[in-house]
């Protein structure tokens, strides 16, 4: 009778340490959000609930939302990588301008002699 109610005890213990664990394992994600300062913490978290129930189809991308963002450099763009890459294409705008013009100018004189020669 006694080892009965041992197994009982026991299987309840093994059913309330798997239920908990998998709440733990679904705020991972929130944990990190959290540790990182991320802006969205709370769609983390409501997210993560979510995915109780939606068979843990979106856990894997809650968790690289949360890894995307740190606090020292935000979404990955630092200010003097944003400054290099408007540099960047406004030099490449100049450039594109340059071939513009010249294509236009070796274009132009063509199609006037051609209207001449006929």
């Amino acid at each position: 009778m006694f080892l009965d109610y041992f197994a009982l005890a026991v299987l309840l213990i093994v059913i309330l340490v798997c239920f908990y664990g998998i709440i733990v394992i679904h705020d991972i994600p929130y944990e990190i959000a959290v540790k990182r300062e991320h802006p969205h913490q709370d769609a983390i978290h409501a997210a993560g609930w979510v995915s109780l129930f939606t068979l843990h189809a979106i856990w894997p991308f809650l968790w690289i939302w949360a890894t995307l963002y740190r606090p020292e450099r935000g979404w990955g763009f630092t200010q003097k990588q944003l400054t290099h890459d408007h540099q960047q294409l406004a030099a490449l705008e100049q450039r594109i301008q340059a071939l513009e013009s010249q294509l236009a100018a070796i274009t132009s004189p063509s199609s006037n002699d051609d209207q001449q020669g006929a």
